[in-house]
């Protein structure tokens, strides 16, 4: 048999259990308990690909490409390691703006190989390049623009001046125009520079307005632009897989946003084009005649009776546990609760850290049961006959003013109903805001003592106090 015969055959193969390996892994993602195999078929399902299309004749320079793979491998083993939990969000963006490069790239070396070796370059292939670097562009600057301001290295607020929108507007159509010249003059390279650098800019226009709470729904959405840009790459070189996990990755990705829209009860468009948080006016709108109510504070030791008596405790993670990564004390203050005979749950947010799944994942990594875990729709209708609700670093996702306050600009977004609860304890640094902006009605309530604090330091605080109940 010829060798040569069957490469093609074997490859597509491969490609097609890959591209199985990709969808199984996909699935088994939707689930904590099965997040961690998940992952691992879809990286042997990567791996499977990529030793594939290695073994296809047409690679020229397999010096250059395993260089690559090693300097990548490399790279990505320290981020694994030393990038925290609290930080995924950033590393994600990161992430997407290398593949919308990476894709970008691919249409430009194609397109500087069609016009120095064919003289008519084809319709089909001057379309998906011309895709490929708007998408694989925008992709590639917003995502770097996202991620420097969830790094905190510029504002996270949104960036507006006058006339953006008309202005973003006017560059799309320039960038549409450019097209149909280059179409119709496929070798006109100035052109094709002028292309590159509008899909630059847009990516930066495209993120600058969007701020606060709203930039992981960003990166959410450009993930699924990544994924489509990598599509498009496949479009250009003929490559079926590359085609497949771009789908797989961009359905995903708008898949994300949804729900992350959805939790925050916006609209995408509203989320792009808001500028939701431009300015701290919030707090007047949702927390009106707050500053005539009292708080009530308590001190661990007595929050350690409160929650020790208690029959039943729900806690409710958010970002301030992650950061303060509180997620080993907590597990262990809600061991030695379960050792006083308290039933203890986790309540998570979809939008709780700064990303779907954060607190799940933050929890799983201190061993906290899965059957611990409920989302919002399964916890809400049971904390009417919770005892103690324990908030720790969570803000917006439990202000009641989403339920109460028409006037709110969170009215309408679902949260945990903690103040259902008989008791509620809030554990926090100070009385800083959330993302939003929106002052939280929580805080004043009669029912609610706040414990002021780093998370860390105060759960272990409890935890002590709690061992002295036994």
């Amino acid at each position: 048999m010829n060798l040569s015969q069957f490469l093609p055959s074997g490859i597509e193969l491969s490609y097609l259990l890959a591209a199985g390996l990709f969808i199984v892994g996909l699935k088994k993602l939707g689930s904590p308990a099965s997040a961690r195999q998940g992952n691992l078929i879809a990286a042997i399902g990567m791996l499977v690909a990529i030793v594939a299309t290695l073994l296809n004749q047409g690679v020229l320079n397999y010096e250059m490409i395993l260089i690559a793979i090693a300097l990548g491998a490399a790279i990505g083993a320290v981020m694994a390691q030393r990038v925290e939990m609290t930080d995924m969000p950033q590393m994600v963006g990161l992430l997407n703006g290398f593949g919308g490069a990476a894709s970008a790239l691919v249409a430009v070396g194609e397109y500087w190989y069609y016009i120095q070796q064919v003289d008519r370059i084809p319709l089909s292939e001057t379309v998906t390049i011309i895709l490929s670097v708007l998408i694989g562009g925008i992709t590639f600057t917003g995502s770097l623009l996202a991620f420097v301001k969830l790094q905190g290295l510029i504002t996270g607020q949104p960036i507006t001046f006058g006339l953006q929108q008309p202005f973003n507007i006017s560059l799309l159509i320039t960038f549409l125009v450019g097209s149909g010249l280059l179409i119709a003059d496929p070798h006109n390279a100035e052109i094709f520079l002028g292309l590159i650098g509008i899909s630059l800019v847009l990516g930066v226009l495209f993120v600058l307005p969007i701020g606060g709470a709203d930039t992981p729904v960003v990166i959410s959405l450009l993930n699924s632009f990544s994924g489509l840009a990598a599509s498009a790459a496949g479009f250009v070189l003929s490559n079926n897989m590359l085609i497949i996990s771009g789908a797989l990755v961009g359905s995903s990705g708008i898949i994300l946003t949804q729900i992350m829209c959805k939790a925050m009860n916006r609209s995408l468009p509203n989320v792009l084009f808001s500028a939701f948080g431009a300015a701290k006016t919030f707090a007047d709108a949702a927390g009106e005649g707050t500053q005539d109510k009292t708080l009530h504070t308590i001190d661990t030791e007595e929050g350690a009776m409160m929650l020790g008596y208690a029959r039943s405790v729900v806690i409710v993670p958010g970002y301030g546990m992650a950061v303060a990564q509180a997620q080993h004390a907590v597990r262990e203050l809600a061991d030695q609760l379960e050792r006083l005979g308290v039933d203890v749950k986790y309540a998570i947010h979809p939008v709780a850290g700064r990303m779907p799944g954060h607190m799940n994942v933050l929890l799983a990594e201190a061993n906290v049961p899965y059957p611990q875990l409920y989302d919002m729709d399964d916890i809400n209708p049971e904390f009417d006959r919770v005892d103690v609700a324990l908030v720790i670093g969570a803000n917006d996702v439990v202000n009641p003013a989403a339920r109460t306050n028409q006037s709110s600009p969170i009215y309408g977004m679902p949260i945990l109903e903690v103040d259902k609860a008989h008791h509620t304890i809030v554990v926090k640094r100070g009385m800083n805001a959330g993302f939003s902006g929106v002052e939280n009605e929580l805080f004043y309530k009669d029912k609610t003592m706040m414990l002021f604090g780093s998370a860390k330091d105060v759960v272990a605080h409890l935890v002590t106090a709690v061992k002295e109940l036994n």
